[in-house]
């Protein structure tokens, strides 16, 4: 095992919080961060901002105030050894002359995963892996995800009252939270790569599903994605006159074009409906990372069903709607024997405004 010290650690956790600047802009890619260390002080610094632009170890050299010959990287994710949409970070970590190279994760990617690695090692850069790991995971659910499952990370976002409501008899659901809750969701939408819906909530409660920040925050508008059943979605929808892209993904090959949809994608059907983990491995494919679910209680309850979730957000109003007659937030077969539960576990609990924020994690895939 490898042993770091107080003063790696502390680097570590600067490349990390610099990897985290990255949380609304990356898109497809990870969050990465990089720290260049020389005689105990930082040289130079770099994190990724968005695909197509150099990596954080590019930047790191780019800003370096002095010869970076000698010094030390610390960089979140395994440095790149292949040729993307930008060059490999390796050659450029090696033709600055670093000595040695921290590294908090192996990139995930089966393919490319120790590459960087074995190049900076026969280089002879000195390499230590495996600092921060766990945090470094963590910053960067989806591409994880996406590579060791080839599925993206599927985080369900829920608004309910004190009692588990979702809305009222009639429909209205605006507003149960709080203006603090809904600026919160606007956070948690930025840093997905996209957002999606079922037709019916398209139908029924027309959302835009776009982020609506301060205009000093950066971020990539995620894509809205629809999951389109059998009937006819309405050209006129905001989902589809907004900037942000749209797509549709349909189990039907021969449907009409829709104007404002960027891109149809065709799945798999499974009992007539869009076959959910085809449509993920699909999703993945075309490189989404963290997935966002604002749905109703048909296709919540079917991912649940499914063990498709990996996470589930709650803000719960301190409001008591009483008995509206209506579907829980998730529509799933009742369980007979409350060992078949679906059981979760707490991840995290904090206030926000006057509303409750909960996340939740499945125990054991849902089993």
């Amino acid at each position: 095992m490898k042993h770091f010290s107080v003063q790696d650690n502390l680097w570590m956790m600067r490349a990390l919080r610099l990897a985290r600047k990255g949380l609304f802009t990356t898109g497809f890619n990870p969050r990465v961060g990089c720290v260049l260390v020389k005689d105990g002080h930082c040289i130079g610094e770099g994190w990724h901002h968005r695909c197509g632009q150099p990596h954080a170890e590019i930047l790191a050299i780019e800003n370096a105030e002095t010869d970076v010959h000698d010094a030390t990287a610390y960089v979140t994710l395994e440095p790149c050894s292949h040729v993307g949409r930008t060059g490999p970070c390796v050659d450029a970590l090696i033709g600055a002359g670093v000595a040695q190279v921290v590294i908090a994760m192996i990139d995930p990617n089966p393919k490319v995963g120790g590459q960087g690695v074995k190049k900076l090692e026969e280089a002879g850069i000195k390499v230590r892996v495996g600092l921060l790991e766990n945090e470094a995971r963590r910053l960067n659910p989806g591409f994880v995800s996406r590579m060791e499952q080839q599925r993206p990370y599927v985080r369900c976002k829920i608004a309910m009252s004190l009692d588990g409501q979702t809305a009222l008899e009639g429909g209205q659901s605006q507003w149960i939270t709080g203006t603090e809750s809904r600026m919160d969701v606007h956070r948690l939408r930025a840093r997905h790569t996209a957002i999606l819906t079922g037709a019916g909530t398209v139908r029924h409660d027309n959302p835009r599903l776009t982020v609506r920040l301060p205009d000093d925050i950066d971020f990539e508008p995620p894509i809205r994605i629809v999951v389109k059943g059998k009937k006819t979605l309405n050209d006129e929808s905001h989902i589809f006159n907004t900037d942000a892209p749209t797509w549709v993904v349909d189990a039907v090959d021969d449907v009409h074009e829709i104007p404002g949809c960027e891109r149809h994608i065709h799945c798999a059907a499974s009992k007539g409906r869009v076959d959910l983990e085809a449509m993920l491995r699909l999703l993945a494919d075309h490189e989404i990372n963290e997935l966002m679910i604002e749905a109703g209680p048909t296709l919540n309850g079917a991912l649940l069903e499914a063990g498709l979730v990996d996470e589930v957000v709650i803000y719960q109003a301190v409001k008591i709607l009483g008995e509206q007659r209506r579907t829980p937030w998730a529509g799933m077969t009742p369980v007979r024997n409350l060992q078949d539960a679906v059981t979760m576990c707490l991840e995290d609990i904090r206030q926000v405004g006057t509303d409750i924020r909960m996340t939740f994690k499945p125990r054991e895939g849902l089993s």
